[in-house]
């Protein structure tokens, strides 16, 4: 058996993610943790198998705009604001 563990930023370290990236895995169950106490720890396995698991892509981001068909909008005139009845 591998005693070996290791806390959420090691782990996070080791996989090439964010430490918040390896707490939502725990909380989605793809990574096994123990608890100890405040600390949640990931055994040295967990991580083998997270690692070799196949994630799915994220979202394409969406084509920029050509900029030669943007029509820039047209400027505001501004107007001297007007003083309130009443006021001091």
């Amino acid at each position: 058996m591998n005693s070996e563990r290791f806390t959420t930023n090691e782990a996070a370290e080791r996989l090439g993610v964010s430490p918040a990236r390896v707490r939502q895995m725990v909380a989605s169950g793809e990574i096994e943790s123990e608890k100890f106490g405040r600390d949640t720890v990931i055994t040295a396995e967990a991580l083998k198998v997270a690692a070799t698991r196949k994630t799915k892509p994220g979202p394409t981001p969406k084509a920029k705009a050509d900029l030669g068909t943007i029509v820039p909008k047209p400027k505001r005139t501004t107007t001297k604001a007007t003083a309130k009845k009443g006021s001091k």
